[in-house]
């Protein structure tokens, strides 16, 4: 089990650049198929707990997005099948540290913090998947709003995608990518994500120091607290 009760999945899809204005704003184009990587299932945190900047990083952003997660197994699924294999939708954060992913090429360490993925509770969809919302909030202000419209690669082919590369099994989570206007977060701030009518997940930010301090000839190697969100 993760935090707070929230379960684990077995394992965490995400996808990157999914929408045309936020592959712009870093200065990315879209992807000529799904750009997927993995999140560490230790990541998961449940609304409530805190999201810990690590000491590695100096710039934590947020990432608003629709989750999905699978309710049976899928390998070379078709769209078709994978729309009827989806569980429910969840609110997610795809909290990324933006200087290390910049630095390290690959994404891995950027992605994969402790905390760095918090979720809501879990429902299953009452509305098609091309109406479904993600609104993203920092202190009160709305700083994201996407539509699953407006995604390059609808849910359903995303899942299809996947089911060819790896198998899905009950309980994983697909993190269907964040539209435009990511930012930095910083501590004392309250980041909410909402799908409207369906699933909400609002975490506060606090320092790694503040949590677990580091001793000075370890911060930017190897710390990790493994203690937080867990």
């Amino acid at each position: 089990m993760g935090d707070a009760g929230v379960p684990r999945p077995g394992k965490i899809i995400c996808v990157g650049r999914n929408y045309l204005a936020h592959a712009r704003e870093l200065g990315n184009e879209l992807p000529q198929e799904p750009l997927l990587f993995l999140k560490p299932p230790s990541a998961v945190i449940a609304s409530g707990a805190p999201i810990v900047r690590p000491v590695m990083s100096s710039q934590v952003e947020f990432e608003g997005e629709i989750g999905i997660v699978i309710g049976r197994t899928l390998r070379h699924a078709t769209a078709r099948q994978a729309r009827d294999a989806i569980a429910a939708v969840l609110a997610a954060n795809d909290v990324t540290a933006r200087d290390l992913q910049r630095s390290d090429g690959q994404w891995t360490r950027a992605k994969g913090f402790d905390s760095f993925c918090p979720v809501g509770t879990p429902d299953e969809p009452r509305v098609p998947l091309d109406a479904l919302e993600v609104i993203t909030r920092v202190n009160g202000a709305v700083r994201q709003h996407g539509r699953a419209s407006e995604m390059a690669f609808p849910i359903p082919d995303l899942l299809a995608y996947a089911s060819a590369i790896m198998t899905l099994e009950p309980g994983d989570l697909l993190l269907t990518g964040t539209p435009a206007g990511v930012g930095p977060l910083i501590a004392g701030d309250e980041v909410e994500v909402e799908i409207p009518g369906l699933s909400r997940v609002v975490n506060p930010v606090v320092d790694e120091r503040a949590v677990s301090p580091v001793a000075p000839e370890a911060a930017g190697t190897h710390t990790f607290n493994r203690s937080v969100g867990s």
